[in-house]
């Protein structure tokens, strides 16, 4: 009976090296953060005036169809980046704009911190205007900002950075068709100093997964065909991978804070909310919601230094 026991319990764990267990825990969310104003900027492409003579001349007859996705993608992302802060604050205040109206809107709104959505169509698709602007805004202001994926990227190129495909091309030369890092991946934490990782070193928290606690390895959704080549100047990499090196950075300098993530951290509620029931893997996407929580607590500790 027990070696029958044994050999049903050995064909049940799983490949993975840390915890292997057929099951995972209940784990319910406590809101810890009381208030915080969010400004959610939509980074997609909307309509004509969004673009560039490239794109008007690369884009003519499918032009309508392009934007439509644009605008649905960049609706979905901004949903989700929403359900974040309200999932992890008790009460938010939360405003969408659009990248061409970032400055105003920080102004108008005064956010305590700013979230950036992923982008689709290369930059040189973007109306100029929109990306100096941009430029402009970034650098000097002192609002906290935490940039995913394409907005990673966007702020990259605003601090001279470069981008490349990752199969290591000009953009221009390969416009579709691109290797990409799709799908849940690990990536290596390279400084766990940073507060953003705070809690790693204690074996007896229960915030981070043993694999991150026992290895610095983070479990996050990834879709990009490009990459940030590099680290530009005033930023620290916090996090990387063999396939895509700069995973994860910080500008904290200069009075500023700022922190872009390639991978998308906002995915947490949304994998949590299409589970069947809250006993079964109760977050795929649990690593990004504890980074997008501990960006939002030093949001507010930030303005409260300045």
């Amino acid at each position: 009976m027990y070696d029958a026991v044994a050999k049903a319990s050995e064909k049940e764990k799983l490949p993975f090296p840390f915890g292997n267990n057929t099951f995972c825990k209940y784990e319910p969310i406590e809101k810890k953060i009381d208030h915080i104003r969010v400004l959610i900027v939509n980074d997609l492409l909307r309509y004509e005036s969004d673009l560039s003579d490239l794109a008007l001349r690369e884009w003519d007859g499918n032009l309508k169809s392009k934007l439509e996705f644009e605008r649905k993608v960049g609706g979905l992302a901004c949903n989700n980046i929403a359900q974040n802060v309200k999932r992890l604050v008790k009460s938010p205040k939360v405003m969408t704009v659009h990248l061409s109206e970032i400055k105003d809107a920080a102004r108008q709104f005064a956010p305590d911190a700013i979230v950036m959505s992923g982008t689709y169509a290369d930059f040189d698709y973007y109306n100029p205007l929109h990306i100096d602007s941009f430029r402009t805004f970034i650098k000097g202001t002192r609002i906290p900002i935490l940039a995913i994926c394409g907005a990673h990227q966007l702020v990259s190129i605003a601090f001279d950075g470069t981008l490349r495909t990752l199969d290591d091309l000009d953009l221009k030369v390969k416009r579709s068709g691109r290797v990409v890092e799709y799908q849940y991946r690990f990536v290596k934490i390279v400084d766990k100093s940073d507060p953003i990782f705070d809690g790693i070193d204690d074996q007896a928290s229960g915030v981070w997964q043993d694999y991150t606690k026992d290895d610095d390895i983070l479990r996050v959704w990834q879709n990009h065909g490009v990459q940030v080549m590099g680290v530009p100047d005033g930023f620290r990499l916090l996090a990387t991978s063999y396939l895509c090196k700069n995973q994860m950075m910080v500008k904290d300098s200069d009075g500023q804070l700022i922190y872009t993530v390639q991978f998308h951290l906002e995915k947490s509620f949304e994998d949590w909310s299409k589970n069947p029931t809250r006993w079964e893997h109760p977050n795929e996407s649990r690593d990004g919601r504890i980074l997008f929580e501990n960006f939002l607590s030093l949001a507010l500790a930030h303005g409260k230094m300045d």
